[in-house]
């Protein structure tokens, strides 16, 4: 008992210190054998390839067991043992694209969503005063406002929605930037690098440096999310806010060497920024469509 107790507590403490500095001190690096060896037909052969040679196979492992410990590698300038953080969005991204569309998941249509939300609010509004009658339709104008955006930023799965040439155009392109994977980050990415800089402008990171945060955030979220494509087998490709905030929370805690409290602070600050952002995209979209849709009619 007292020596399985030794060497788990050897292990964790051997753990530890690989998550601080990515390597063991004490292990030697395996030399060459002489000779033939059975791999040496293969060996060698997929190290062009990015998802498959070592540098990704390393970055992965460092972003499930020590990922903010290993953002802060990359940003301190080791960059030679990692793939780039945005190749690595591109790459990882594109491999949960090929699984995703090979179990086809099933998604909710957001209008409906949108629709029950905003019936509710009426139905609520009817039993008030009318001063929150006029609140109510507020929201529910800004719903629709929302709502519309959000079609209009995926009309080429909305075909009931394209009237115009140019609508169709829009849907066209969407479609084919849709097929190859580039939505499901190329916005995120955006909006998380803008969170991350307003929520940790206190830390002094550069935008470079967020920006880097925010790509291999997102390649820990594709992670799960394809996790959770598997498990459920195509019927749920996404993960939800706590998982997404536990994860960055631990980024926090071992990027920024803070404690837990500060950390799942920066995690509701960025969550916070991040949701304001996308509200802020969603409308501004949504108002320049009504107006295009206004001078054209």
């Amino acid at each position: 008992m007292g020596i399985s107790v030794f060497r788990f507590a050897a292990r964790k403490r051997a753990f530890t210190i690989w998550q601080k500095l990515g390597y063991l001190p004490w292990r030697k690096e395996k030399k060459a054998r002489g000779g033939k060896a059975s791999g040496e037909f293969y060996k060698g052969a997929f190290n062009d390839i990015p998802f498959l040679n070592d540098d990704a196979k390393r970055t992965f492992q460092q972003l499930l067991l020590r990922p903010g410990h290993m953002i802060r590698d990359y940003i301190s300038g080791q960059h030679e043992r990692y793939l780039a953080p945005f190749t690595a969005l591109i790459i990882f991204y594109a491999f949960f694209a090929l699984i995703s569309s090979i179990l086809q998941p099933i998604q909710q249509d957001p209008r409906k969503l949108f629709d029950e939300k905003a019936t509710v609010a009426m139905e609520e509004a009817m039993e008030g005063e009318e001063g929150n009658v006029d609140r109510q339709r507020l929201v529910f104008k800004t719903m629709q406002i929302v709502q519309k955006g959000y079609i209009y930023l995926h009309l080429d799965q909305f075909p009931d929605e394209v009237h115009t040439k140019r609508e169709a155009s829009i849907a066209a392109f969407e479609g084919r930037l849709r097929s190859q994977g580039i939505p499901l980050f190329l916005g995120e990415f955006f909006l998380l690098w803008f969170a991350m800089a307003i929520a940790l402008r206190r830390y002094k990171l550069g935008m470079s440096a967020c920006a880097a945060c925010s790509a291999y955030v997102l390649c820990q979220f594709c992670f799960f999310m394809l996790f959770a494509l598997l498990l459920s087998w195509g019927r749920k490709a996404s993960v939800g806010i706590v998982l997404m905030g536990l994860v960055l929370a631990v980024d926090y805690h071992q990027l920024l060497g803070i404690t837990w409290k500060k950390s799942i602070g920066r995690t509701v600050a960025t969550g916070f920024h991040y949701f304001l952002l996308y509200a802020v995209v969603l409308i501004t979209i949504s108002i320049a469509a009504v107006l295009l849709a206004y001078f054209r009619a």
